[in-house]
């Protein structure tokens, strides 16, 4: 019989063994010392009590919390570890087999989302650091969904690309396909830092202050090979703002680098610099905020791995719905943060106040749409408008033979779920144009078209409540067609609260929801207007409530209309909502 435990608690049996062992130990020597401790941990002089320690072990704990109170999703990452599943993936791929909602979760630690009841098939979205792909990766990824997925692909509002309507025997083919392109889906979904942003034409820009694509990839690849930064409480969002034409509403993230030039005279030396934002959270109605530090551009990528740490070791993991930084930082405040991400970095946090840093240069409004002189003489970059983000196989294969024939085989995915081409010259800007038109695109837009977003929405989500794709769509032409706008706008729609779309930061957003009318449940939208971000940094107010799709394009029209005639010179859409109070609009848009 093996009387003593290699791991664990002792038996009945072995606790007997031991205090019978230990009594006669302290019998032979004659001089009666024994301290042991009882099966509640007290220490006692009494062999016959005791033996080494009987008290039952500590529970275990995640960072600090004990696994009783860990949520579903805390403990399914607790007893297995989601990135060595491969073995499992093959399996489902041979069977030909969907996962359960337990496998659906770790699937997704690999980019693969079971989207059902939506569609039942496999989502895979990538990891696409800076949106920047070469030319022969773009096909590649055409070739995947034409081979394995539905024939179209979407680019997303983190600069990502998705391919939609993967069968589970293709899991593997499409990660290892990726792969071979020189790209990854590990760690795209669920607890992990999401597609990294930065400024979509970072290095060719004209007015950036910084090159944030190496900042970018940096942090990228930081985490790829940083096993501890995987499995966070809850997604984490970082973006890099370089300063230039186009944002990449750095605002909206839950990190956020902005470039800030510093003068003469101040306490620190000129140059530039990233100030750090923190906690934007647009579904929740929160911007980031600058949290006061000014930091070196070298040291971006060692800031945000210490900030992601104090994340995961004290981020709520027995709830869900507070697991974001936001709630972290909301419970500890900024100071606090701030002095536990100190204690991880071998250099000195620097403050200035930001009225020290020169402002922001000024954003190009809809500079995502257009076409651009570079920074490099004779070079352009052509921001190509692709409504709401969708491209048939065909269409990304024509880009990218585009961006061969008259760039340099690079394109740039944004944040606005369009894409630019860099590196045209002059001489081939008419042929782009050209192309762009034949192959259902352009280089120009209408002011509405332009800032159109949209979620995937209940055709490809199980969580949205309305068409999103397909109604934005809908409603831009039936704009377009009867009104003619002379300032930019943006319209967001979003299918749920999650706001993948940020609608709360549109200067007219639209949520989905489920609306009864004439006694049928249709689907429709909440409606917010007046929210902008930069300079116009506001988030939308409610305007109207579960308003029925059908009724929502002549509505809109009205509204457009009365900001047309009612305006101010010059004045833009936002500026024009928040002048007035809700009740007054209401009227307003009502007469």
């Amino acid at each position: 019989m093996n009387l003593l435990p290699s791991t664990g608690p002792f038996r009945p049996d072995q606790k007997e063994y031991l205090q019978g062992f230990l009594a006669g130990v302290s019998q032979r020597d004659g001089y009666g010392v024994f301290a042991g401790h009882t099966a509640h941990g007290e220490v006692t002089s009494d062999a016959s009590q005791a033996g080494p320690n009987l008290a039952e072990p500590r529970e275990e704990a995640v960072h600090g919390t004990p696994v009783s109170d860990l949520c579903k999703e805390e403990l399914w990452k607790h007893q297995e570890d989601s990135l060595e599943i491969w073995g499992r993936m093959l399996e489902h791929a041979a069977d030909d087999r969907f996962p359960d909602p337990e496998q659906t979760f770790r699937f997704r630690y690999h980019g693969l989302f079971y989207v059902a009841p939506a569609q039942n098939s496999f989502m895979l979205r990538c990891r696409i650091p800076g949106g920047a792909l070469d030319s022969y990766q773009l096909r590649g990824l055409a070739d995947m969904a034409d081979t394995w997925g539905g024939g179209y692909a979407d680019i997303t509002t983190r600069a990502n690309f998705q391919i939609r309507e993967i069968a589970p025997r293709d899991i593997t083919n499409v990660l290892i396909r990726l792969q071979e392109l020189g790209l990854t889906s590990r760690g795209s979904g669920v607890d992990n830092v999401r597609n990294v942003t930065c400024s979509p034409t970072a290095g060719v820009d004209r007015a950036e202050l910084l090159d944030t694509l190496p900042c970018a990839k940096g942090i990228h690849h930081y985490i790829l090979n940083n096993r501890d930064l995987y499995g966070l409480p809850r997604k984490f969002n970082i973006a890099f703002d370089g300063g230039g034409a186009i944002s990449t509403v750095a605002e909206t993230n839950d990190l956020g680098f902005v470039a800030v030039r510093v003068g003469e005279g101040k306490a620190v030396e000129p140059g530039i610099y990233f100030r750090i934002e923190l906690c934007g959270i647009t579904g929740h109605r929160q911007f980031a905020s600058d949290s006061g530090l000014l930091i070196e551009p070298d040291e971006a990528i060692a800031v945000a791995a210490a900030m992601l740490r104090v994340f995961a070791e004290h981020g709520d993991r027995t709830n869900r719905k507070r697991a974001r930084l936001k709630y972290l930082v909301d419970k500890w405040g900024v100071e606090k943060f701030i002095g536990e991400t100190q204690k991880k970095l071998a250099f000195p946090l620097i403050r200035l106040p930001r009225e020290e840093c020169e402002p922001r240069p000024a954003v190009i409004p809809h500079g995502h749409i257009g076409i651009y002189p570079q920074k490099q003489e004779g070079l352009n970059y052509v921001g190509v408008c692709i409504t709401v983000g969708r491209m048939t196989v065909e269409q990304v294969r024509r880009i990218a033979d585009l961006a061969d024939r008259c760039g340099s085989g690079r394109i740039r995915l944004t944040v606005w779920q369009n894409l630019v081409i860099t590196d045209v010259s002059d001489a081939k800007l008419d042929e782009v144009k050209a192309e762009l038109v034949a192959m259902g695109f352009h280089w120009t837009t209408t002011s509405i078209s332009g800032g159109l977003v949209a979620c995937t929405g209940n055709t490809g989500c199980k969580w949205a409540a309305a068409n999103t794709k397909a109604q934005s769509v809908e409603l831009a032409c039936y704009l377009e067609s009867r009104l003619e706008l002379d300032r930019p706008i943006n319209i967001h729609f979003t299918g749920c609260p999650n706001s993948c779309a940020q609608h709360y930061m549109g200067d007219i957003g639209l949520q989905g929801v489920t609306v009864t009318k004439d006694g049928e449940k249709v689907e429709g939208y909440n409606i917010v207007m007046g929210g902008g971000f930069g300079e116009q940094q506001a988030v939308a107010k409610d305007m109207y409530k579960a308003v029925a799709y059908a009724d929502i394009p002549p509505l809109i029209e009205r509204v457009l209309r009365v900001y047309l005639e009612k305006r101010e010179v010059a004045e833009d859409f936002a500026s024009f909502t928040r002048r007035h109070e809700q009740t007054a609009l209401l009227e307003m848009f009502s007469s």
